[in-house]
C-alpha cells in the first residue's frame, strides 16, 4: 500500500530546525533553574523529531509480530547503539539482535462460542444460610434458561486449547471475589469452588459505598480490576469465573465489552494456560438481576450482602454450561531492552520504560487506514530515547551513574502488557534488585502545566522524590482526576509493581501556564473522545512540546537520583504491593 504523503512533514522539518537553534542556545537544565520560561522544557533538542519518527507511517501502525515491529524494532536498537548503550546480559538477548528480548505470544481467536446455558438445581427454600432467609424480600422468578454471547454475556478462554467446554458446573456468588489480606477481606473464606462458576461485582466495595476507610474509597485498587478478580477465581480453583458489569464501576460501558475484538494474546506457556479458569466472561447487569431474582433477591440486596465484612459465599442453585472452540496462532515479539551499567553497584537498577506497539492496518478503511499510535504511545519511545541520550551524555562526561540504569521499551501493552509480564519474570537485573522505575505511557503534547497527575497517587515514596524536582520547576504534583477508573492499573508499570517494585506513573497535568485549567481539561477529554486509539493520532507539527520536555525533566532527575544514592523507595503501608517488596527486600539484605 502506498503511504500517504503530506505537507506536515515539510512543516515538521522546519519546526524541527529553529527548535534545535533554540535548544542548542540553551543551558543544559539543573535544579537551580526554575526561573526558566518555561521551567526545564528544553530537555533535548532531538526529542520532537524522536517522536515524529516513531509515529511516522513507514513504521506502519507497530503491531507486534509484523513489517511494522521489525522497522520499530531496528530504529529503537540503532539509537541505543550509536549511544553506546549495553544490550541485554548473555542468554536474555537474541543472538543475532542482543538487544531484544524475545517475546513469545499465543493468539487465541474464539471462533465459535456457544450461549450460556443455566439449568436450575435445588429448591432454594432447602438452603440454611442465614444470609439468605434475613434478606430475602423479592418473589423468586424463573431462571433463564439462556444467555445470549455478547448480547448477555462474553466469554473466551485463555486456555491454549482448541476447544474448552465447562458442563454443569455449580454457580456460587462470591461477593467482589476478593481476598485483600491488608484490608481484612476474604470473599472466598469457607468456600470450596473448586470446578464451580464464581459470579462477583466488578471494581471493590470501597467504590461501591464511597466510603475512603473501606479499601481506599471511590479510588479503585487492584482488587478492583477485572484481571485480579480472574487471577484469584483461577487460584480458588473455579472453572468459570463471570464478573457482573455496571457502567459505572467498570468506567465503561457494555459496548467496550461486547465490542472490542474478542481475539485474546497470551504469552507463550507449556502448561497451555490450565491454571487459569477454563472461561472467564462478563454478565450484563440485567442478566445478573435474572439470575439473582430466581433466589427471590435484586442487584442491590445482593450487593448489600457483599458489602458486608462477615460476608459468605452464597449459592445460586443453579449450573452453568458453555462451549467455546478457538483458532491457535503462535507470534514471536521483541522488548527492546538497553543498559548503562552502575558504576559502583552494577546489581542494582533504575528502569525507565514505554511500549512501542500499536494496532497496525485497518484495510476495512478506504482513506487512512495506519494506527499511528502518536500519542499512544510514539511520544513515550521519544522519551525513553531522550532519557537514554540524557544518560549517555553523563557517560561521556564521566558522570555516569552509580547504578545501573535500565532503557526498556516494550511490546504488546496493547494486548495485555505481555512484554512487562514476559519481562518481569526475566529482567535483566532481578526485580529483587530493581530500586524502582518510571513508565511513560502518553507524552504530554499541549505545552507547559503548573500541575503534574500521578496516578496511583499516595502510593509509594517515590512521590515527595517527584514533588521536590517539580517545585523546582514551580509545578505541584496532584492526585489523577478519576482515580476509581484504575488507570494505575492498566498500564506496563503494573507489572512491575505486583512483585514489588515502586512504579512511579506520571504525566504533565491539565492546568496549563498559558491557556489555564478548563483549556487543559478540554484538550484532555478531546483526546479520549476522538484520538484515543483511533487511525487519527497522528503526530502534529503544531504541538507544543515543552510540556513533555518538563515531564522528561522530572523523571530524570527523579531517576539521577536513585540511581546515584543509595536509596531503597517502598509503597506506603497498606499498599497491596508493599508486601512484595518487604519479602523482596528482606530476602537481599539476609543474603
Amino acid at each position: 500500500m502506498p503511504f500517504r504523503t503530506s505537507s506536515r512533514w515539510l512543516i515538521f522539518a522546519v519546526w524541527c530546525a529553529a527548535s534545535t537553534a533554540v535548544f542548542a542556545a540553551s543551558p543544559a537544565p539543573d535544579a537551580t533553574s526554575a526561573a526558566a520560561e518555561p521551567p526545564q522544557s528544553l530537555f533535548n533538542a532531538d526529542f520532537g523529531r524522536y517522536f515524529a519518527d516513531v509515529a511516522a507511517d513507514e513504521l506502519q501502525g507497530r503491531a507486534p509480530a509484523t513489517t511494522g515491529e521489525e522497522k520499530t524494532l531496528q530504529y529503537i536498537e540503532r539509537h541505543f547503539q550509536q549511544l553506546g548503550l549495553t544490550p541485554l546480559p548473555k542468554g536474555l538477548g537474541v543472538a543475532t539482535h542482543p538487544y531484544r528480548q524475545a517475546v513469545p505470544v499465543v493468539q487465541i481467536d474464539p471462533v465459535q462460542v456457544s450461549s450460556l446455558t443455566l439449568s436450575p438445581t435445588a429448591a432454594p427454600s432447602t438452603e440454611p444460610s442465614t444470609q439468605r432467609d434475613q434478606a430475602q424480600t423479592q418473589p423468586r422468578h424463573a431462571l433463564p434458561s439462556r444467555l445470549g454471547y455478547k448480547t448477555d454475556m462474553m466469554a473466551w478462554s485463555t486456555r491454549m486449547l482448541p476447544k474448552v467446554d465447562v458442563s454443569n458446573s455449580d454457580m456460587v456468588f462470591v461477593g467482589y471475589g476478593i481476598v485483600a489480606p491488608e484490608y481484612g477481606w476474604n470473599d472466598y473464606q469457607g468456600v470450596d469452588v473448586k470446578g464451580k462458576t464464581v459470579v462477583m461485582f466488578v471494581n471493590d466495595p470501597g467504590f461501591a459505598t464511597g466510603n475512603p476507610a473501606l479499601f481506599t474509597g471511590k479510588a479503585m485498587t487492584y482488587y478492583g480490576r477485572w484481571t485480579y478478580k480472574f487471577e484469584e477465581a483461577a487460584r480458588q480453583g473455579a472453572a468459570m469465573a463471570l464478573i457482573i458489569h455496571e457502567t459505572d464501576a467498570a468506567a465503561y460501558g457494555w459496548n467496550v465489552v461486547s465490542g472490542t475484538s474478542p481475539i485474546r494474546f497470551e504469552l507463550a506457556d507449556p502448561n497451555k494456560n490450565l491454571h487459569k479458569a477454563a472461561v472467564e466472561g462478563w454478565l450484563t447487569r440485567d442478566a445478573a438481576a435474572a439470575i439473582f431474582a430466581a433466589q427471590g433477591e435484586t442487584i442491590d440486596s445482593m450487593k448489600q450482602k457483599a458489602l458486608r465484612k462477615d460476608f459468605r459465599a452464597l449459592p445460586l442453585h443453579a449450573q452453568a454450561s458453555i462451549s467455546i472452540k478457538n483458532n491457535l496462532r503462535s507470534i514471536d515479539s521483541h522488548n527492546v531492552v538497553a543498559m548503562i551499567p552502575g558504576s559502583k553497584r552494577p546489581d542494582e537498577a533504575v528502569l525507565y520504560m514505554a511500549h512501542w506497539d500499536h494496532f497496525g492496518f485497518d484495510f476495512s478503511r478506504k482513506d487512512d487506514k495506519v494506527f499511528n499510535g502518536a500519542q499512544d504511545n510514539a511520544g513515550g519511545i521519544a522519551g525513553l530515547l531522550a532519557l537514554a541520550d540524557k544518560y549517555a551524555q553523563d557517560v561521556q562526561q564521566g558522570k555516569g551513574p552509580e547504578r545501573s540504569v535500565v532503557f526498556i521499551a516494550f511490546t504488546a501493552e496493547e494486548r495485555g502488557m505481555l512484554g512487562s509480564r514476559w519481562y518481569a519474570k526475566h529482567p535483566a537485573i532481578a526485580l529483587k534488585n530493581t530500586v524502582a522505575g518510571i513508565n511513560m505511557d502518553v507524552m504530554n503534547v499541549y505545552g507547559p502545566m503548573r500541575d503534574v497527575q500521578v496516578f496511583g497517587y499516595g502510593s509509594s515514596e517515590l512521590e515527595p522524590l517527584l514533588a521536590k524536582y517539580a517545585k523546582a520547576q514551580q509545578r505541584e504534583i496532584t492526585p489523577e482526576p478519576t482515580p476509581e477508573d484504575g488507570f494505575y492499573y492498566r498500564s506496563d508499570h503494573f507489572q512491575l509493581a505486583r512483585f514489588g517494585v515502586p512504579m512511579l506513573y506520571a504525566r504533565g497535568g491539565v492546568d496549563s501556564v498559558e491557556h489555564g485549567k478548563d483549556w487543559g481539561l478540554a484538550q484532555r477529554r478531546d483526546y479520549t473522545a476522538n484520538y484515543y486509539h483511533k487511525v487519527n493520532d497522528e503526530f502534529n507539527p503544531a504541538w507544543d512540546l515543552r510540556g513533555a520536555q518538563q515531564d522528561l525533566w522530572l523523571f530524570y532527575q527523579v531517576g539521577h537520583e536513585l540511581a546515584n544514592s543509595s536509596q531503597w523507595p517502598n509503597w506506603y503501608d497498606g499498599k497491596e504491593f508493599k508486601a512484595a517488596r518487604d519479602q523482596a527486600r528482606a530476602a537481599t539484605t539476609a543474603n
